[in-house]
């Protein structure tokens, strides 16, 4: 990588050459994050009610700006995982109960986004997706206990910037921008059980336990000694434009019972693209996936390992990290073996976003503590931070209650 200098002695085409180069990974891993749960869950939600869930996607954003960079100054400054500082701070029982609800949440979310990469291959290639299962965990397998996780996420990040597909879908599906603009800004909200955990679901999948665990524990063995938030914002802003334009594709589809629906009748949300709607639904599928399931699964493992105190980190070699690794390859053993029995995906991954939406708020009130802490961080949380950090609690909170109510009364 070239010095600043360089750049500065070079003229204004090759400071926006460095510029582009600065906000490309994050762009890329925007599409990446938005794993096939956040997709299925945005066409579920669109296809069910339209633009007037809309505006979660938009309210989403400066939440997820705020939690990301706190969650990774978190485990720059304090050089741990976030499962085991709270262990450290809140004690072993606020550990094991975190952790026992990252097992549950990404549990399921491993098995139905292993099926959903498989169902994006037998989308192309026009096999059975039984015949994906084994060789799509392997991958997995491999890319954590044998390969160069950074290496690999980048090639196939790029991959899953086919989900951009959406935008374009988007565009040609919206037949009136006044339309759109009043349903996500003046939405017609439905005070009903679905509704709400619809919105819950959403929040879930932009906002997930493991991408938050993730932030913070793999940065404790990171060189870095700040928080870059340029790219964090670029994969942001993609991340919710894709949500948002994959939630509108749907929004035109005539599905009876969304919450039935299949990964091809999914991929009709990209229908205004023709042939090739399809292709570009499978390519992001494969891509994003094969990123978002050695996460899912690392992320797992670490709070694991951070609540009972085992030696963890894929930096670590696998005999040094025994048991973390151990941990790693039973989480794919199980997802392959689940994945045999009759299954829907769309259900599953649906479901298991609404577990993250839940699981999300007592970790995001364990965050908003300790990044106010000076003896963990230093420097505390800017009002910003804390004020959008309090609203997302806050907002999850209120969703939980009213689905609850809903159901009980």
């Amino acid at each position: 990588m070239q010095s600043a200098s360089y750049y500065l002695r070079s003229g204004p085409a090759l400071k926006a050459s460095a510029s582009v180069g600065r906000i490309l990974p994050g762009i890329i891993s925007g599409a990446a994050d938005l794993d096939p749960a956040a997709v299925m869950t945005a066409v579920v939600v669109g296809a069910s009610f339209g633009y007037s869930i809309g505006w979660v996607v938009i309210a989403c954003v400066p939440i997820l700006w705020s939690v990301f960079s706190v969650s990774a100054r978190l485990g720059l400054r304090s050089r741990r995982g976030l499962v085991e500082v709270i262990r450290l701070r809140r004690g072993k029982r606020s550990a094991v109960i975190v952790a026992t609800g990252m097992v549950a949440v990404n549990l399921a979310m491993i098995i139905a986004d292993l099926r959903a990469v498989s169902d994006a291959f037998s989308v192309i290639l026009q096999k059975s997706q039984i015949f994906f299962l084994v060789p799509v965990a392997f991958t997995v397998w491999w890319i954590l206990i044998r390969g160069s996780f950074q290496r690999v996420t980048r090639v196939l990040g790029a991959l899953a910037l086919a989900q951009l597909a959406y935008v374009a879908a988007a565009v040609l599906a919206t037949k009136s921008v006044t339309g759109l603009l009043r349903g996500i800004f003046l939405p017609q909200i439905v005070g009903t059980p679905d509704y709400a955990i619809a919105v819950i679901a959403l929040f879930g999948s932009l906002l997930t336990p493991d991408v938050i665990v993730w932030q913070t524990s793999s940065r404790r063995d990171s060189n870095q000694t700040h928080a870059s938030e340029g790219d964090s914002h670029a994969g942001t802003f993609v991340a919710a434009l894709v949500s948002l334009s994959a939630l509108v594709c749907a929004s035109a589809l005539n599905v009876g019972d969304p919450a039935n629906m299949t990964t091809r009748m999914a991929a009709m949300a990209l229908a205004p693209l023709g042939d090739l709607g399809p292709i570009f639904f499978s390519l992001g599928i494969i891509g994003s996936g094969l990123v978002a399931l050695p996460i899912l699964v690392a992320s797992m493992c670490y709070s694991i390992a951070e609540a009972v105190d085992w030696k963890s980190g894929l930096s670590q070699n696998p005999w040094e990290a025994r048991f973390f690794y151990m941990l790693m390859s039973g989480a794919v053993f199980i997802a392959v073996i689940t994945n045999f029995a009759p299954l829907n995906t769309i259900k599953i991954l649906y479901w298991s976003q609404v577990m993250a939406g839940v699981l999300v708020v007592p970790i995001l009130w364990n965050i908003l503590r300790l990044t106010n802490d000076r003896s963990v961080v230093g420097e505390p949380n800017s009002f910003f931070q804390n004020f959008w950090l309090g609203g997302a609690i806050g907002g999850s909170v209120v969703a939980n209650i009213i689905f609850l109510w809903s159901v009980l009364r």
